[in-house]
C-alpha cells in the first residue's frame, strides 16, 4: 500500500478533480438511496399497513423529520386523491431520482478522467526526466528492456490496475458508509449482525491478495527480460545471421516465453479467483441477513415490520456490489503495486552527479587539467595517477590500445562519471563547482559511434533548436562535407534519416555528428575516432574542416588511426590505465618507445 499511496502523490495537482468526484458520489449515493428506500413505503400502501401521519414539525435535515414529512404528504395524496394516485406518486419519485442518480453518476466519472490520464502522464514525464539525468553508471547495471518495460508495460499496469480502481475507492466507500448508516436507521440490531459478518470475508480477501503481489511482481520482472532479449536480438540481427545463431536464439527466447507464460496463467488464475470468492461470501453475508432478519420479523417483539425488512434487504443488496468491487479494487492494487514498485525503484535512484550549490566557475580562458586522476569501473581500474595539461587552442591526442582508458578520459572531462581520486580543473576551478548545463555546454562531442535520432536532418544538427540559423547550419553541414549528400535527399535538410540514421551510411551518420559539433560552436572538442566511418575522400575533405576548426579551440582526440594526430600539439600514449610516453609526433617517434611500435604496426598493416 506504500507504494499505491506514493502513486496517489501524484494526484495532487488535480485535487479540485476529486473534490467534484467525491461531490457528484456523494450525490450519486443519496438519490440512489432515496430511490430504493420508496419501496418501503411502496409496499406499505401494497399491503395496506401504510402508516398515516396526520400532524407533522417543520422540516429539519435530519432522517426523522423527512421521513415524517414524507409520510405527511403521502397521507394527504392518499386522503384527497386515493392509493392509486399515491403509488403514482412514489413512481414518479423514483424516475426522478433515478434521472438525477445518473446524471450525478455520469458527472464523477467525468471529473475523474483527468485526474486517471493526468496522473500516468505525469509518472511516465517524471520518469523519463529521470531516465535521461541519471548518470551513465547507472545503465551499466540496468538492462535497456527492462527500464523500456518499466516505461510501457508497468506504467499500463499502473493504469489499468490502480487508476482504474481509483474509482471504486473514491465511490465504493461511500456507497458503503451511506447505505450502512441508512440500515441502522432501520435496524440497528440486524445492522450490528452484519458488520460482524463482513471483516472475516475481507480477512480472505487480503490472504489471497497478498500472494497476488509476489505473482506480479514476477510477471512484471520477467516481462522486463523478454523485452532486453527482443532489444539485444534486433540489435544483433547481423551477428546472429552470420552466425546461423536463430535455432540457439529462439530457443531461449522461447524459454523465458514460457516462463513468462505460467508466471502469468497462476496469476490471472489468482485474480479470476477474486470475483467468484467475493460473490460466495457476499451471498453467505446474505443468507445470514435473511435468517437474522426474518427471525426479528417473525418474532413477538415484531421490531422490524415486513415492508421494512423487504427494504433493509433492498438496501443491503446494495451494499453488496460495491463492496465486492472494493475487493476486486482491492486485487487490483495488490496487482498494481508491483509495477508501482518497480517504477519507484527508478524515481528514487540517486543522481550523485549533481550541480554544486554554488557554482564557482562558467568560461574556460586559458587552460583544463588533469591532476592526479584515477578511475574504475565497479571494482576493475581503468585508470592510474593520470596527470596532464591542454592549454586553450592546443590539441592533445590519446593513442593506445582498446580498453586502456582513452574514451573514460573524455567521458570523465565531460561529467559523464565523476572522478574518484585527484581532480579536473578548468582555469584551476573543478569542475565539479561548474553546473552541469555550464560545463558541457563548453564541449562539442563526436563520438566513435554516430547516435542519431529518427528525425529531420536539420533537428539532428541542431538537436531540435528552434532558433537555429539556417545559414549557420547550411556552413556547419559543409564545413563537415555534409552538405552535398544532404541536399541530394527527397526534402534536403527537412529529410527524416529514420531510426537510429538506418537511411543514411555510416560515412554519413559520421559527417553529421561533425556538423553538430561544428554547429554547437564550442571552445572545446571532443573527438572520439570522429573520422574512423569515412572513405579516403571524405576521410581529407573533414579532416582539414577539423583541422581549421581547432585552430581557436581546445581538442581533446582519441585516435586509432595515428596518422591523423601527426599535428598534434601533444600526445599522450595511454597503456593500462597510465600515460607511458608524451610529446610531439616527431618527440615519440625519435624515443622509439611504444608509440613508435604502434605506429610501425599501422604502417605495416
Amino acid at each position: 500500500m506504500k507504494d499505491f499511496l506514493r502513486v496517489l502523490n501524484f494526484a495532487k495537482p488535480y485535487w479540485i478533480y476529486a473534490v467534484l468526484n467525491i461531490l457528484f458520489n456523494i450525490l450519486t449515493v443519496i438519490f440512489s438511496l432515496v430511490s430504493i428506500t420508496m419501496i418501503i413505503p411502496f409496499l406499505g400502501l401494497l399491503f395496506g399497513t401504510q402508516e398515516k401521519i396526520y400532524t407533522t414539525s417543520s422540516l429539519e435535515f435530519s432522517a426523522n423529520s423527512i421521513k415524517e414529512n414524507f409520510y405527511f404528504h403521502i397521507t394527504q395524496i392518499i386522503d384527497s386523491r386515493g392509493q392509486i394516485d399515491a403509488l403514482l406518486f412514489i413512481c414518479g419519485l423514483v424516475l426522478t431520482m433515478f434521472l438525477f442518480r445518473n446524471l450525478f453518476r455520469y458527472l464523477a466519472l467525468y471529473f475523474l478522467t483527468p485526474i486517471r490520464n493526468g496522473v500516468v502522464r505525469d509518472m511516465r514525464n517524471a520518469l523519463h526526466k529521470k531516465i535521461i539525468n541519471l548518470p551513465l553508471g547507472y545503465y551499466t547495471e540496468k538492462r535497456k528492456g527492462d527500464i523500456i518495460s518499466r516505461m510501457t508495460t508497468d506504467l499500463v499496469e499502473i493504469e489499468w490496475s490502480i487508476m482504474s480502481s481509483l474509482e471504486m475507492i473514491f465511490k465504493d466507500p461511500l456507497n458503503i458508509i451511506i447505505f450502512l448508516a441508512s440500515l441502522i436507521f432501520i435496524s440497528p440490531e440486524l445492522t450490528i449482525f452484519v458488520v460482524i459478518l463482513f471483516p472475516v470475508a475481507g480477512f480472505l480477501i487480503a490472504r489471497i491478495g497478498k500472494s497476488l503481489k509476489k505473482s506480479s511482481e514476477k510477471g512484471q520482472n520477467k516481462i522486463g527480460e523478454l523485452l532486453s532479449n527482443i532489444d539485444e536480438n534486433i540489435g544483433g540481427l547481423r551477428i546472429i545471421k552470420s552466425f546461423r545463431a536463430e535455432k540457439i536464439i529462439q530457443s531461449r527466447f522461447e524459454k523465458n516465453s514460457n516462463q513468462y507464460l505460467e508466471i502469468m496463467n497462476r496469476l490471472l488464475r489468482k485474480k479470476d479467483l477474486s470475483s467468484p470468492m467475493s460473490e460466495f461470501l457476499s451471498t453467505i453475508v446474505l443468507v445470514c441477513v435473511m435468517w437474522f432478519g426474518g427471525k426479528l420479523v417473525l418474532s413477538n417483539e415484531n421490531s422490524l415490520s415486513p415492508e421494512e425488512f423487504i427494504g433493509y434487504i433492498a438496501i443491503f443488496s446494495q451494499i453488496i456490489p460495491p463492496a465486492k468491487s472494493f475487493t476486486t479494487a482491492f486485487y487490483y492494487l495488490q496487482k498494481g503495486s508491483a509495477s508501482s514498485k518497480r517504477v519507484m525503484d527508478i524515481l528514487d535512484a540517486e543522481n550523485n552527479i549533481k550541480d554544486p550549490v554554488i557554482a564557482k566557475g562558467k568560461n574556460y580562458n586559458r587552460q583544463l587539467s588533469f591532476k592526479n586522476v584515477s578511475f574504475q569501473y565497479d571494482t576493475q581500474t581503468v585508470l592510474k595517477n593520470i596527470s596532464f595539461n591542454i592549454k586553450i587552442g592546443q590539441t592533445v591526442a590519446l593513442v593506445g590500445e582498446s580498453g586502456s582508458g582513452k574514451s573514460t578520459i573524455a567521458d570523465l572531462l565531460a561529467r559523464f562519471y565523476d572522478v574518484e581520486k585527484g581532480e579536473i580543473t578548468i582555469d584551476d576551478i573543478n569542475i565539479k563547482d561548474f553546473n552541469l548545463s555550464d560545463l558541457r555546454g563548453l564541449m562539442g562531442i563526436v563520438s566513435q559511434e554516430s547516435i542519431m535520432f529518427n528525425d529531420s536532418v536539420i533537428n539532428n544538427i541542431t538537436l531540435g533548436n528552434t532558433n537555429a540559423n539556417m545559414d549557420d547550419v547550411i556552413d556547419a553541414a559543409k564545413a563537415a562535407n555534409a552538405h552535398d549528400f544532404i541536399v541530394d535527399m527527397n526534402e534536403g535538410y527537412n529529410s527524416n534519416i529514420g531510426e537510429g540514421g538506418i537511411k543514411l551510411s555510416g560515412g554519413q551518420k559520421q559527417r553529421l555528428s561533425i556538423a553538430r559539433a561544428i554547429y554547437k560552436n564550442p571552445p572545446i572538442l571532443i573527438l572520439d575516432e570522429a573520422t574512423s566511418s569515412l572513405d579516403t575522400k571524405s576521410e581529407k575533405l573533414v579532416q582539414d574542416a577539423l583541422s581549421k576548426l581547432m585552430k581557436n579551440r581546445t581538442s581533446l582526440v582519441i585516435a586509432h588511426r595515428l596518422s591523423t594526430i601527426q599535428n598534434a600539439d601533444k600526445i599522450l600514449v595511454i597503456k593500462d590505465g597510465e600515460i607511458i610516453e608524451q610529446g610531439t609526433n616527431q618527440d615519440l617517434i625519435k624515443k622509439e618507445g611504444y608509440y613508435k611500435k604502434l605506429l610501425d604496426y599501422q604502417n605495416l598493416s
